[in-house]
């Protein structure tokens, strides 16, 4: 039997996007993360059949079980719709008839998060393509150990976000390139393109330490824009904020 991983372990799942990852963060705040691998010509949006998988060879690789974490997290999007929900299915399976919290933490803060720069203090947009001509996008400022929200979750053209940018606004996040012809060029660094499990789990252990384990509620995809059939019933393609 391998031996289960010091109590303040925290598993984490990122699915929102066509990159899946997933993260064991220790209670030293090492992290230990697993990607799909996205050279195999294999559709990366088939994160149902890859999920259970990369999970296990994340265990392997920290040398423990299923047991051990005592906590997890998962990205809650915006994003795919399908992806999202198979990320959070998963987390709450795993959470199943346990007293293991699951808790909620938005992609475009993690984006953002993982896109930090030590020392340099300028708001971040974190952008996701959401197609039709569109992205999904939210503003932070960073602050001592974490950000602060300038524009929360939003469905927005690329002109509407451009004109919404703060001065001297870095833009990362693979949705930035929509952005190109109107704004000064985006991050191009390829580690500020997807939103990561690591980061995910750093935010979540954040909440944990002060105790925000969030509500029962808040354990629902964020898609941002609606499904279409739901569009056209309510006359509106966004859902309502929160």
């Amino acid at each position: 039997m391998k031996p289960k991983a010091p109590d303040d372990w925290l598993l984490a799942i990122e699915s929102a996007t066509s990159r899946l990852s997933v993260a064991l963060l220790r209670g030293d705040g090492t992290p230990i993360e697993r990607a799909a691998d996205e050279s195999s010509g294999r559709n990366t949006g088939h994160h149902a059949e890859r999920i259970l998988p990369l999970i296990e060879a994340l265990f392997d690789a920290a040398g423990c079980d299923a047991e051990a974490p005592t906590a997890l997290a998962v990205s809650i999007g915006p994003g795919s719709f399908t992806s999202l929900r198979v990320g959070l299915a998963t987390a709450k399976g795993l959470a199943f008839a346990t007293d293991r919290p699951v808790i909620p933490v938005p992609t475009l803060e993690a984006l953002a998060f993982g896109a930090r720069i030590a020392g340099d203090e300028r708001p971040l947009a974190a952008i996701l393509d959401a197609r039709r001509g569109e992205v999904y996008a939210a503003i932070f400022r960073p602050q001592e150990g974490g950000l602060h929200c300038l524009q929360p979750d939003g469905l927005f053209s690329p002109e509407e976000l451009a004109a919404r940018l703060p001065m001297g606004c870095r833009l990362v996040g693979e949705g930035a390139h929509l952005l190109a012809s109107l704004v000064p060029a985006p991050d191009e660094d390829p580690c500020t393109r997807w939103p990561r499990a690591a980061s995910v789990a750093r935010l979540a252990r954040a909440r944990l330490s002060i105790g925000d384990l969030g509500a029962e509620s808040d354990l629902a995809p964020r898609y941002v824009r609606r499904a279409e059939a739901e569009a056209k019933r309510t006359a509106s393609a966004v859902e309502e904020p929160s």
